[in-house]
């Protein structure tokens, strides 16, 4: 064996990489072991990548709409080659940056397939050949999720892709069924309708997005389909079947059967944890089907042993919580104390208008039963800067609660709703009252101004009323 490591990280996505940094910063010495892409499948396949074809097909749409401002444009010409192009140089520049950042940390990469054969003990199967034994105190297991395959007939067809194949087509499809009714999909659905493409959403469920304000998600679902997306709900799909031209979809639908006939079909139901080809029964590391049951310090029930990010149980699936996940297990390698917190996580929806949230949803804040349930809402239709840039769609939404009127729910619907969010994440995690929200100024004239109006409007006191 060579130079002994106090952790060795095995996965290099978001959780891996930040908590690869976050020891190389505290002085450990660590290692991180990739099977495939420096960033996994966030920087690579995941949220970079689909933020440049939303940004794209956001662009393109603006265009359309440049007469309102005054410029004319005649025979709008659109290269998606070149929007690829774009993506790609993003995607590298950034994976650069992380092996810099990685480098500089003195951490040491191994390009190959990582077993962890005890707590202490890690062989690495290397890409160009060879092992290599690695020593180590500790190991992180960041080996993140995979997409989930239902037992459908015909999804082993050509033309059958997931969000990983569709973000590398070389051309755009004319028309594309999306089975799936989560952020993923819908994401990867507005994307492609935005840039031209027919698209159709075939969902088995009754509710789009179960996890989010179902009337938030009601007024999205306006919105997009007015937009050109056609969303069918309570619509399973039986089999897929090969064409001339495509593939055909047969769905039963509330009046039966239902047949589509499209050129791609994308499939996206929802990722699951996976376990990097570790065998967990053997180290003694418990896990179910929803992931390594960690506690709040990230530890695994073997001692040495950390999972962070989607492999950890309960699974999130999202970037942020990764890194903060990462940041807590390496300080407690350190022996700083830290705790993972998963009681506020903001969650943020790609499509146009975003979507934002923290929190409960308004269903779940009636369910948990609490007292005194106040809701505050203002629409981006009476905002002065969302009609600067002809961007008015949406509301801003604030649940609060008790005689306080903690705020316990924040809710946007709209342009930056991914950004604006973090006022409510903060409101939330520290109890802050909706009039002490209120009482804050926020800067004219911005969409912030938004959030403001909302926290007004719980007690009923919102200045620039809009109709909702």
């Amino acid at each position: 064996m060579g130079e002994k490591y106090r952790v060795v990280i095995i996965g290099s996505g978001p959780g891996g990489y930040l908590a690869a940094l976050r020891a190389g910063s505290l002085g450990l010495k660590t290692a991180i072991v990739e099977k495939e892409d420096l960033g996994g499948v966030c920087l690579n396949r995941g949220c970079i990548p689909t933020k440049v074809l939303t940004h794209g097909a956001a662009f393109y749409r603006r265009l359309q709409r440049a007469d309102e401002f005054g410029f004319k444009f005649n025979n709008i010409e659109f290269s998606y080659t070149r929007l690829q192009e774009k993506k790609k140089a993003v995607v590298d520049e950034l994976v650069g940056h992380v092996a810099e950042l990685l480098k500089r940390s003195k951490v040491d990469f191994f390009d190959g397939v990582g077993k962890v054969l005890n707590p202490h003990r890690v062989v690495v199967g290397l890409n160009e050949g060879g092992e290599v034994d690695l020593e180590t105190e500790n190991v992180i297991l960041a080996t993140g999720s995979e997409e989930i395959y239902p037992p459908t007939p015909g999804l082993d067809l050509p033309g059958v892709i997931t969000s990983r194949e569709a973000l590398v087509l070389e051309e755009l499809p004319e028309t594309m069924a999306v089975i799936g009714g989560g952020v993923i999909a819908l994401e990867m659905a507005s994307i492609f309708l935005g840039l031209g493409t027919k698209v159709t959403i075939v969902h088995r469920s009754e509710r789009l997005l179960r996890r989010m304000d179902l009337e938030m998600v009601r007024r999205l679902s306006t919105y997009i389909r007015r937009a050109g997306l056609e969303i069918k709900m309570n619509t399973p799909v039986q089999k897929i079947e090969t064409i001339d031209g495509g593939l055909r979809l047969t769905a039963t639908g509330r009046r039966g059967e239902e047949i589509i006939e499209t050129e791609k079909v994308l499939l996206s139901v929802g990722r699951k944890p996976t376990f990097g080809d570790q065998d967990l029964d053997a180290l003694g590391v418990e896990y179910d089907n929803s992931g390594i049951k960690v506690n709040s310090k990230m530890e695994t029930t073997v001692p040495h042993i950390y999972a962070i990010g989607d492999v950890a149980a309960p699974s999130y699936y999202l970037a942020h919580v990764a890194y903060r996940q990462g940041v807590v297990a390496a300080e407690n390698i350190a022996g700083t104390e830290a705790h993972f917190d998963g009681s506020v996580v903001p969650a943020c929806l790609f499509t146009d208008p975003e979507l934002a949230c923290v929190g409960l949803s308004e269903e779940e804040a009636k369910e948990k039963g609490f007292e005194d349930i106040k809701i505050g809402k203002f629409p981006f239709s009476a905002s002065g800067k969302a009609a600067t840039q002809a961007e008015t769609e949406g509301a801003v939404k604030i649940i609060a609660a008790g005689g306080e009127q903690k705020v316990i729910g924040f809710h946007i619907l709209g342009p930056h709703a991914s950004d604006l969010i973090q006022e409510g994440s903060l409101a939330v995690a520290r109890g802050i009252g909706a009039a002490e929200l209120a009482e804050l100024i926020h800067p004219h004239p911005t969409l912030s101004e938004a959030v403001w109006e909302a926290a007004m409007a719980v007690n009923k006191t919102a200045l620039h009323v809009g109709r909702l």
